[in-house]
C-alpha cells in the first residue's frame, strides 16, 4: 500500500520552531518531488514549499520564505520541513505530497498525499 505519513506537529509558542517529517511506505520517495501544503480553518489549501527529486531545486511560498527549510533524505525515504519563527498565522494542518518526476511546483499537482499533521502556534 502506497502511503505518506506526516509527523512532528504539535503546539508551539510564537517565535518557536518545529520540524515536520514525511515518511513514505510502499514506494521509493527518491523518484518523486515532494511538496508541503497547509490548510487553515476557513482558508483554501496553500502550497508552502517543494523540493525536487534530487534536492537541487527548492521553492517556497512568499509567506514562509526565509523562515521554513525543506529537505529530504532519500536513504530514509523521508522529507522534512523545518519551520522557524512561527507565528499564529502558521497554524494549520500540514500535508506532504509526492509527485512522480524530477521537478516541483509549490502549487503543482501531486500524486500521493498524507493525512496531515496539526500545527498550532499559540501562547
Amino acid at each position: 500500500q502506497l502511503q505518506l505519513v506526516e509527523s512532528g506537529g504539535g503546539l508551539v509558542q510564537p517565535g518557536g520552531s518545529l520540524t515536520l517529517s514525511c515518511t513514505a511506505s510502499g514506494f521509493s520517495l527518491a523518484k518523486y518531488a515532494i511538496g508541503w501544503f497547509r490548510m487553515a480553518p476557513g482558508k483554501e489549501r496553500e502550497g508552502v514549499s517543494c523540493i525536487s527529486m534530487h534536492g537541487g531545486m527548492r521553492n517556497y511560498a512568499d509567506s514562509v520564505k526565509d523562515r521554513f527549510i525543506i529537505s529530504r533524505d532519500n536513504a530514509k525515504n523521508t522529507a522534512y520541513l523545518q519551520m522557524n519563527t512561527l507565528t499564529p498565522e502558521d497554524t494549520a494542518v500540514y500535508y506532504c505530497a509526492a509527485d512522480f518526476g524530477q521537478y516541483c511546483l509549490v502549487n503543482g499537482e501531486y500524486d500521493y498525499w498524507g493525512q496531515g499533521t496539526q500545527v498550532t502556534v499559540s501562547s
